[in-house]
């Protein structure tokens, strides 16, 4: 078995703290899920900005209610083969629409800046890769202390699970894609440190002008556009894209529908658009 890697949490935390001051740097070994523990503190009224690191997840969650488990093959011992992690910190900003597919847009850039590898966003919190699962963006909120300005700020925790090493497929509703494919390299504090800072900006850009400035690039990375999809109501229709607000458009029978909930899934039905 390899030695585990070292962790860069010195950097991470220069990094973090030139962007927002005051904000840690925590790598555990296993605990059960970085967002739970974030929204455990929330909820005691920890509400401090920090960055929570996991090497193995216990109960890890999705969106839905769905579980993420960290890779439990051997390798995942000896070389970081998943990767989970959660910044969480207090946010106002006017409008909440959105910020999944601006941290999905950050994601996919650190990881594929010039769109080679073919990264895609799945609205509204998946990273796909050939219609495989890279990743996933869970994002909860709990009440802040202080809420006197307006809009009052809420503590807000990014949860984000990426596949870096082989994965089996047994048991996932969508076939895994991972990192190594195109970064044979990558490790799992190596890839923190990629994603971390540009991904804490891009959190701060947003709370400052909302989905506007991401939503070129979001549509640049869409994997639904153009393509007929299936909708976990029973609805179905050709996807337009994502409106102003991060809504995803489908042209239903009844006509162009945004849809807003987190409640509904989507699944395409047919294949990408050459």
């Amino acid at each position: 078995m390899t030695a585990p890697l070292p962790w860069p949490v010195d950097g991470l935390r220069a990094a973090l703290d030139a962007l927002l001051p005051g904000c840690q740097v925590e790598v555990l070994e296993e605990i059960d899920s970085t967002n739970t523990e974030l929204m455990r503190r929330a909820r005691a009224g920890q509400a401090a900005p920090v960055l929570l690191a996991a090497r193995r997840q216990s109960a890890g969650r999705g969106r839905l209610g769905r579980a993420w488990q960290s890779s439990a093959t051997a390798e995942a011992d000896a070389a970081d083969a998943s990767l989970t992690f959660s910044l969480g910190l207090p946010l106002a900003p006017a409008d909440w629409s959105g910020l999944s597919l601006a941290v999905g847009v950050s994601v996919a850039e650190s990881l594929d800046p010039d769109a080679q590898a073919g990264l895609a966003l799945k609205w509204p919190n998946d990273l796909w890769r050939q219609d495989r699962k890279l990743g996933g963006i869970l994002i909860e909120t709990a009440s802040a202390p202080g809420g006197a300005a307006a809009p009052a700020p809420r503590y807000v925790v990014i949860g984000i699970g990426l596949n870096i090493g082989p994965r089996e497929a047994s048991g996932l509703s969508t076939a895994p894609a991972w990192l190594r494919e195109w970064q044979r390299e990558a490790s799992a504090p190596a890839v923190l440190a990629q994603l971390a800072p540009p991904l804490l900006g891009a959190v701060l850009a947003f709370a400052a002008r909302g989905f506007g400035p991401f939503a070129a690039r979001f549509a640049a990375r869409d994997a639904l556009r153009g393509r007929e999809v299936q909708l976990s109501d029973g609805r179905s229709g050709l996807c337009a894209g994502v409106g102003a607000g991060g809504e995803l458009l489908v042209h239903t029978a009844a006509g162009m529908t945004p849809i807003t909930s987190s409640e509904v899934s989507v699944r395409p039905r047919s294949a990408p658009q050459a």
